[in-house]
């Protein structure tokens, strides 16, 4: 069996481009997320407070649970944090502009 090479690590774990796209965008978010909670230093019911989510809700989004939120949830939870949230659609194969 050869090696295959992708592009992304959800192209390698999700059973359709669809699905890893989505990913890819989800964890985007959550990365962001995730770095603004450590760099404003927030205890978990402080960030909760700020990104009206539970606490259960901020340790699922620090530790990675990405199955936990949708696109749609991150990005509202994105724009309680005050960042913008754009999209950049391509053709396969070539990089957004």
């Amino acid at each position: 069996m050869g090696n295959q090479e992708f592009d992304s690590v959800w192209d390698a774990l999700e059973d359709t481009p669809e699905q890893a796209e989505n990913m890819k965008l989800r964890s985007a978010l959550m990365q962001c997320l995730s770095e603004y909670i450590r760099q404003q230093n927030l205890t978990g019911t402080e960030a909760g407070r700020r990104l009206g989510l539970t606490q259960p809700r901020v340790s699922y989004l620090m530790n990675g649970k990405i199955q936990k939120f949708s696109l749609d949830a991150l990005v509202t939870i994105a724009s309680r944090a005050g960042f913008h949230v754009e999209m950049k659609v391509a053709p396969v194969g070539k990089s957004a502009a």
